[in-house]
């Protein structure tokens, strides 16, 4: 059977993602890791609607600390990659929803198995975030991302540390990259302490979840794991089609954990009927940027609903009209971030130069520091 560049035929009801090509699941994979953004766009100002002022920042980090230690070691195993060291990090983050490709322009340098740097050129979350001010943009780039990095890197290694060497607020303005982090083992550091809501979530049939483990590839080509040397410029196209298929189921995997972690989150402050109300809420505030993103992407022709379908009221929870700081970053992330075929000629996105003779190579130049940090410095 000839594998599926889209989906523009007709509807197939045994239709599974081992009938896309190895190019079509490098895209869908690009979408699933901007759901886990487009989920928290429309759950966190609902959040900050019923609990009140900057209440989301701790529901964020609890999410976050509750869902991706969890993710990263499934996504390690399924990939073949599990260590305790920099490059199994480096690797993670290059498979973590969290870190979306082209809309989160990661580089990396990894120096040693314990020492390694990465920045972002592009950082499409601060773009959406500055116009806000620097209260927001702290809010973002310190208080939420201090204790969800390091509870990403202790899943690898419970002594592994995130340090910023240069983060914004950008001075000056436009200063390029965005951020630098350094990521090293802190040997005298004590193991990090997850937060306990882990151990809940952990217990959930969703986070022993099995996913479809394809038979052989559907067709030749790609990498059938991430077991080789990390490869600063990995892109999901250099995985090989069975590599795919659990990538990306493994993806949508980390996206219901943490909505499942969110959910636990409000049941936690109020009830189980307010999880629900919220949980309900966010999926149905993402679900028509995702049916649009899915239309464009899959090449799916929408047919009009017959007129009598049309009188039937439907309740969105559009962000829109919850908190000003975040509703206009859900159409900016939904809009603002395209998956590129690699055969296209010359495509400028977020940073990255794709050509038809090197399509998926990033530079690996660090912008700013040419030697490690200086132990005295990190």
């Amino acid at each position: 059977m000839a594998l599926r560049e889209n989906y523009a035929g007709p509807f197939d009801p045994d239709m599974s993602l081992a009938g896309f090509s190895r190019q079509a699941l490098a895209h869908l994979g690009r979408e699933f890791m901007l759901n886990g953004h487009l989920q928290d766009r429309v759950g966190l100002p609902l959040v900050a609607k019923r609990f009140g002022g900057d209440s989301y920042v701790n529901f964020s980090i609890e999410e976050w600390m509750g869902a991706s230690p969890i993710y990263s070691k499934r996504m390690q195993r399924a990939m073949g990659f599990e260590g305790s060291d920099v490059e199994t990090v480096f690797k993670n983050l290059q498979l973590e929803i969290g870190a979306p490709h082209q809309f989160l322009d990661f580089q990396f340098r990894l120096d040693s198995p314990e020492y390694g740097e990465f920045w972002l050129p592009h950082c499409g979350a601060l773009m959406d975030v500055e116009p806000f001010g620097e209260k927001r943009v702290k809010l973002m780039c310190h208080d939420i991302e201090d204790p969800t990095f390091d509870a990403t890197a202790a899943a690898t290694n419970p002594r592994m540390k995130m340090r910023p060497i240069h983060r914004p607020p950008r001075l000056p303005t436009h200063r390029v990259p965005h951020c630098r982090w350094s990521v090293f083992i802190g040997h005298e550091e004590k193991p990090y302490a997850m937060h306990p809501n882990l151990e809940i979530v952990r217990t959930s049939k969703l986070a022993a979840i099995p996913v479809v483990l394809p038979e052989k590839d559907g067709e030749p080509g790609g990498w059938t794991d991430y077991s080789g040397p990390f490869d600063p410029g990995f892109q999901l196209e250099d995985l090989s089609h069975r590599a795919l298929v659990i990538v990306c189921q493994e993806l949508a995997v980390q996206s219901h954990l943490l909505a499942r972690a969110f959910m636990l989150c409000a049941a936690q402050r109020q009830s189980d009927s307010v999880a629900l109300e919220l949980g309900r809420a966010q999926w149905t505030g993402i679900a028509a940027s995702d049916w649009q993103r899915n239309l464009r992407s899959k090449a799916i022709r929408s047919r009009p609903l017959p007129r009598s379908s049309r009188s039937i009221p439907v309740s969105i929870h559009a962000p829109t009209s919850i908190c000003a700081s975040h509703s206009r970053t859900i159409t900016s992330c939904a809009s603002n971030s395209r998956t590129v075929p690699r055969s296209q000629k010359g495509m400028h996105i977020r940073g990255l130069r794709r050509s038809a003779t090197n399509p998926i190579r990033r530079s690996t130049q660090s912008p700013g520091r040419s030697t490690p940090v200086p132990a005295a410095a990190r």
